[in-house]
């Protein structure tokens, strides 16, 4: 199966076409970039998926109550929070009709309960339309999504990445990016975001398989030297 490079998919849908996709990123990134082709070639099979799981806005509310905890508080906090639903997720309009204090109980602390309503209210009045992701261009979601409260740019696009499946975004602030980048080059400091975005230039339009990688080789115990240069 093959698709025309004017209707090439911007995201992944369905496992057949993560299988797809990956084989032709994979193929392409080696050819594009020698450095990166060890990564690979070092890391091996490209394992990347993205969540299926619950809706968009329930990716979004977990990853503002997971924010700057460790995964065991925010997960218990999660859980507390779900059980004033019937062990689920809220909708938006049921969040916005929940007393501060029911989630203040749930551990959910004063600042993330304002994150938490101002993402339903932008979801439930449209400024967020989450049922129009799949229409709308990577920079329109990350420009709607940075306009609630407490989701900046790196993670709209963690939510480009790991929910929407969209594969050609390379978070450029993302510090095991930087690290990833600078390990794989033999670069002597951190490269500067805008240093990312030039390095990434040539894995369009794959930069989500490459991220990918650079990720991975930062959990190998003994990762490719960089070539001399």
């Amino acid at each position: 199966m093959t698709w025309p490079n004017a209707c090439w998919p911007r995201s992944i849908t369905s496992d057949d076409g993560r299988l797809i996709v990956t084989r032709t990123a994979v193929a392409h990134l080696k050819r594009a970039d020698p450095v990166l082709r060890r990564v690979m070639e070092s890391v091996g099979p490209c394992r990347y998926a993205p969540r299926s799981d619950g809706s968009h806005f329930d990716a979004l509310l977990r990853a503002i109550l997971y924010q700057q905890l460790s995964g065991k508080a925010a997960a218990t906090i999660h859980q507390r929070m779900r059980a004033v639903y019937g062990d689920r997720d809220p909708l938006p309009g049921e969040l916005l009709a929940t007393a501060d204090e029911t989630l203040r109980a749930a551990g959910v602390s004063r600042q993330k309960t304002g994150y938490l309503r101002d993402l339903a209210a932008h979801v439930a009045d449209g400024r967020l339309p989450l049922d129009e992701i799949a229409l709308l261009e990577d920079e329109e979601v990350i420009n709607a999504l940075v306009s609630v409260k407490g989701i900046g740019r790196w993670s709209a696009q963690m939510f480009l990445i790991f929910r929407v499946g969209r594969l050609d975004v390379v978070p450029e602030l993302d510090l095991g990016i930087q690290k990833g980048i600078q390990l794989a080059y033999g670069l002597p400091e951190l490269p500067r975001p805008r240093d990312v975005l030039r390095i990434a230039e040539p894995w369009t339009p794959y930069r989500t398989i490459a991220s990918w990688y650079l990720w991975r080789l930062l959990d190998q115990d003994d990762p490719p030297r960089p070539e001399p240069r």
